[in-house]
């Protein structure tokens, strides 16, 4: 301490400890540059919000920008489609776990009747796995999706197998007015109990921005427990509730990479332009340019004594490809994609295409396992096993439903299905876990394969090899 501190502290300790403390979180805070505050840090913002807090206000905003990105921005489709295609593809399939094979089959049936059809949707239009896509899409746009259990009555809907359907609802459906309900609170329409967990979503019954005749009556929520609801997001910090949309960290480049493209766009147009402009003659008389609309290749236009014609010079585009090829890498590090799935393969081989997909690969795996499967699918198949009792009917219950993901694109499929095969002979994993790795269920296989040899078994003993193998192909 200098002796001016020594004097403060003697005379006002208080005031003399407070400046002691400034001073040494002072000389803590110059041990990172970027700590520091100055011109180079100038603008930088660092609020202590938490996760929540800090999309509180601007989440509307953010979500209806993205999706307007969505609506007029090709970069943003494609990403929205790339993650949504690798996420989900064709299908998050599920598969039920039983102890005798004829339950497991008779079970699988059930779900074929009710979840791959489009009697899951309350609105009749999509299966489950169509439905995978709308949550997977959503939840990049928007950065959450609502998922609400509607129970059915099934003296009103017979045709059910079982007696409930789901229902999408975007973020706008909750009601952020709110602040509490009795003894709860109530942030942005989620209610929280005394030990913070969520206890109900309050919903509106339509769209804010919903048209029709309904929309002069005015919305008034309605309390939804949490068991009936599905909260899908991607959380990236502890206690997070909400989602922000996948597009927020690049949102501001993409903007100014369309306003540059529209630049550029304009630029070759008038590039493309090709003029003449002819100077007067040495009396001063001003060519008006009517011969010249007739102008044809090739054609000699007479000029008048002392005029003279000069072509315009139309600016060139230059760097336009380097330039948006930065940009686009930018895009693909901002959602955890590779620059190639954009669509530009120039210079890509086997070795640079399979370390292209390594990192990206792993995003999609963990999107898949701790976004779509563990939140959505699971809870989904949650709402299966609870309905399953309240229909007498039906055969024995699964003892568990599984979620098998798709088929994975193979780049060289020798190369990468005789590593899968040398790791299963080696011990490295099982046969099963290659099976589900590659978007195979196991159960489904073995099935498969002993129907395969039942019916080459079921074959005359006279059948020629060849002949067994045509009916094989036939099959």
């Amino acid at each position: 301490m200098s002796f001016l501190d020594k004097a403060i502290l003697a005379i006002s300790p208080e005031r003399g400890l407070r400046r002691v403390k400034a001073r040494s979180a002072a000389q803590t805070v110059m041990n990172f540059d970027a700590a520091s505050r100055g011109r180079r840090t100038r603008g930088w913002k660092a609020p202590g919000t938490s996760a929540d807090a800090a999309g509180m206000g601007s989440r509307s905003r953010l979500r209806n920008l993205s999706r307007d990105m969505i609506r007029n921005r090709a970069l943003a489709v494609r990403g929205r489609d790339v993650i949504t295609g690798n996420v989900v593809g064709t299908g998050i399939l599920p598969s039920v776990r039983m102890d005798n094979p004829n339950d497991a089959e008779a079970a699988m049936d059930v779900l074929r009747q009710h979840l791959l059809t489009a009697a899951i949707d309350a609105h009749g239009t999509c299966d489950v796995l169509g439905l995978q896509r709308v949550v997977m899409n959503t939840v990049f746009c928007d950065g959450e999706v609502l998922v609400r259990r509607r129970m059915r009555d099934p003296r009103l809907d017979p045709d059910l197998t079982l007696p409930f359907q789901i229902e999408l609802l975007e973020a706008d459906h909750l009601d952020e007015t709110l602040t509490s309900h009795g003894k709860n609170e109530v942030i942005e329409g989620i209610e929280y109990g005394p030990t913070g967990r969520i206890e109900a979503y309050h919903l509106f019954p339509r769209h804010p921005g919903e048209i029709g005749r309904l929309r002069s009556l005015g919305l008034k929520s309605s309390r939804v427990p949490a068991k009936q609801m599905l909260h899908i997001r991607r959380v990236d910090r502890p206690g997070q509730m909400r989602g922000v949309p996948w597009l927020a960290p690049i949102m501001m480049t993409l903007g100014e990479i369309s306003d540059y493209q529209e630049a550029q766009i304009l630029k070759q147009k008038i590039a493309a332009l090709l003029a003449f402009f002819i100077s007067a003659s040495s009396d001063g008389k001003v060519y008006d340019g009517k011969p010249l609309q007739d102008l044809q290749p090739g054609a000699i236009v007479g000029l008048e004594e002392g005029q003279t014609v000069h072509p315009s010079q139309p600016p060139t585009v230059d760097g336009y490809q380097e330039f948006m090829n930065q940009a686009i890498r930018t895009i693909a590090m901002g959602l955890g994609l590779s620059y190639e799935s954009f669509g530009d393969l120039r210079g890509v081989n086997y070795s640079s295409g399979k370390m292209g997909r390594l990192e990206m690969d792993r995003f999609v795996e963990v999107w898949q396992k701790q976004l779509m499967i563990a939140q959505f699918c699971t809870g989904v198949g949650n709402w299966v096993l609870e309905a399953w009792p309240l229909v007498q009917r039906l055969p024995a219950a699964p003892k568990e439903i599984a979620w098998t993901a798709p088929k994975r694109p193979l780049i060289d499929p020798p190369k990468e299905i005789k590593a899968a095969a040398e790791e299963i002979k080696s011990g490295i994993t099982s046969r099963q876990r290659k099976q589900r790795e590659m978007g195979y269920d196991p159960d489904v296989i073995e099935r498969e394969r002993r129907e395969d040899a039942a019916r080459d078994q079921a074959m005359p003993d006279d059948t020629s090899q060849s002949e067994k193998d045509e009916n094989n192909e036939r099959d």
